[in-house]
Order: C-alpha cells, then structure tokens, then sequence
C-alpha cells in the first residue's frame, strides 16, 4: 500500500493513509507510520467546518495519540475546532431550528469530536461541554407544529428533503452514536448534569424504533412503529451497533435486563443467515471486520463470554476469506481496516475510533 494511490484525500481517516496509519502504529511499524503521516500532513492540516474525527485535526491528534505523540499544538489546534462547533451548536438551538446530522453524529460532528476528547482521559477541560451538549439533544423540540426528539433532522439522511424530516438511528449517523459517547463517559467517571437521563432516553427511543436504519414521521405518528424489514447488519447501520451502544447504556446505568438483551440482539442477529446474506464484502464499516470487532467487545463486557466464540470464530473465517478482494487499502472501507480486525489487537486503543470500547 502506498500513498500514491490515493493523494486526494489524505486527510481522510476513511480513506487516506491517516487511516493506514493506524494499522502501522498497532503492529509497531514506525517507518511505515512516519511515510503515511508524512503524506497525511503535507498539504496541511484542516481546522475549519470539515474536520471532524474523520478528517482534518482531531482524525490526526487521534492517530498521532495512538503513538503516544499527540502534542499540545495538535490538541490546541482540535480544542479550537471543537469551540468553533459547539458555539455553532448552542446558536443552532438558540434559534429554535432543528440540527442537521453533521453538527452531532459520530463521522462528522460532536458525538465523533467527544470520543477524541474522552480518549485524552481526564485532561480535557472541553469534554464537559461536549457532553453537556450532546445531553441537550435528550431535549423535544418542536418541529412544524410538534414536539419531535432534539436530535430530529429537517432532511434525510444524505441531506435531501424529506417530508417530515426523520431521526437517525445508527452509530455512525444517527442517535446510537450519541448514546455510545454519554456511556462510555459515565463508564470512565466522567458525568454532566442530566447525562444518565439522556443515556435513558436515548436507549428507550432505541428500543422502540431501533429496528430501522432511521425513523420518519410515519413512523411515530404510527400507533405501534412497522416492523422493521430485512436490512443488512452492520456497525455502521443495523442492529449489532446499535445494540453494543446499548449494552453499553446498560453498563452504564447498572441495568443487566437491558445488558441481557443488547447481548441476545448480537447473538441472534449473527447468526441468522438471512442476516448475514446481507453482508458483502470485509470491510469494517459495514462488513465482516466491523462485526467481528463489534462481536468481541461485547464479548469482553459479557458476564458469558464464551457464548460469543463460535460467532467470532465464523466472523474471523469469513473476514479472512474476503479481505483480499478490497479494493481499497484504507481503514474504514479497506484493506487496512480489514486487516487491523483479523489482526485482533488493540494495544493502541484504535477501536475507540468506532465507539465500541
């Protein structure tokens, strides 16, 4: 893999070797790690509306920080991005208008920029306001007339009009993301006012229209939610992510029904073949690497850890089997990725990026 095959988008924790990066620094490949960061900075570094943690500053401070050597330029440099968007969050909401996804979810805005703040530990003074912020999407807003979920979006989910607008369900889009952020916080000792309220609340939206990519006015106007159709399972979309995100809420909040039934969603969602059928290639967005990833750390956070080998074992063959016909060497849709997952160590935290651990 080199960086010549991809120089557009090198900022891009996606695609660019910001990405590939990662896999270098996890197997100790320093040399490596120095040519792909080289061709990630060389253009630059972007602090302005698009960095988010899949590009620009904070996808390098969490990659450099996966080394050990993110400075306090860099972190300087992703504080200021960080005010920059929850000013334009907090005048967003002063206004009365409903948020767009980009200003919260995990790929592009708040959810995505308070996981980079919660992997520094204790030392960011600006995670608290994150978090402050992503428990005020917990709070109705009214929408044409009627009160709709804080988090609800005016236009679908790839920015066209939609009527009635819709709320985004997934981890990486949508609610769930949220959701994995306040846990994980509570998990680490970090709390806000109001945080394990929100974590209720989003878990309980998630329980009753989780079953769908996302949920349209339809859908609530509805007197019980449509069963959800055949839909691929994914971490990016479907129900293993959203139901790590709640396994997650339930260690949070100290609830074992809830754990127990994140638990069995996995279990019984990974093996149903109908489910799998859906998956069709490796990649770690929403294929065979992302499950098997997502699968172990559930496993991990289970009281029956066991349960979960003959999944990982069958996620692991089938990984194995389709890693060689990505065509892309990146980390999310790519090689790298793929790779990071079948490898399946994490000394370096790098699974902090997808919100499972």
């Amino acid at each position: 893999m080199t960086a010549t095959t991809f120089p557009p988008r090198t900022q891009d924790l996606s695609e660019g070797p910001l990405g590939i990066a990662l896999l270098d620094i996890e197997r100790g490949d320093v040399a490596a790690a120095r040519r792909h960061l080289a061709d990630a900075v060389a253009n630059g570094v972007s602090t302005g509306g698009n960095a988010s943690l899949f590009h620009g500053a904070p996808a390098l401070e969490f990659v450099l920080a996966r080394a050990g050597r993110a400075g306090s330029d860099i972190r300087e440099a992703v504080d200021r991005v960080v005010e920059a968007r929850l000013a334009a969050a907090w005048r967003r909401q002063a206004s009365g208008a409903p948020p767009g996804p980009a200003e919260w979810d995990h790929i592009r805005g708040l959810a995505g920029l308070g996981a980079l703040l919660l992997t520094r530990g204790t030392s960011s003074s600006r995670l608290p306001d994150v978090l402050a912020y992503l428990v005020s999407l917990s709070r109705p807003l009214c929408y044409e007339g009627r009160e709709l979920p804080g988090w609800w979006a005016a236009v679908g989910p790839d920015g066209e009009e939609m009527a009635g607008g819709h709320g985004n369900n997934g981890v990486a889009h949508g609610i769930a993301g949220p959701l994995a952020v306040l846990s994980l916080a509570t998990r680490h000792g970090v709390l806000v006012p109001g945080q394990r309220e929100a974590i209720e609340v989003f878990a309980r939206w998630l329980d009753r229209y989780g079953g769908h990519y996302w949920t349209t006015r339809a859908h609530i106007d509805a007197t019980d939610p449509p069963e959800p159709g055949p839909a691929r399972p994914s971490w990016c979309y479907g129900r293993p992510g959203i139901a790590r995100a709640q396994q997650l809420a339930a260690l949070a909040l100290g609830d074992p029904v809830r754990r127990q039934t994140a638990e069995d969603t996995v279990v019984r969602t990974l093996t149903d073949p109908g489910h799998l059928a859906r998956i069709t290639d490796a990649t770690l967005c929403h294929g065979w690497a992302g499950l098997a990833v997502l699968a172990r750390a559930v496993a991990a956070d289970s009281p029956i850890p066991e349960r979960f080998a003959p999944l990982v074992g069958d996620l692991n063959q089938r990984l194995a089997a389709g890693l060689d016909r990505l065509p892309k060497p990146g980390f999310m849709e790519g090689r790298s990725g793929a790779q990071l997952a079948l490898d399946g160590t994490n000394a370096t935290n790098w699974t902090s990026v997808l919100l499972i651990t």
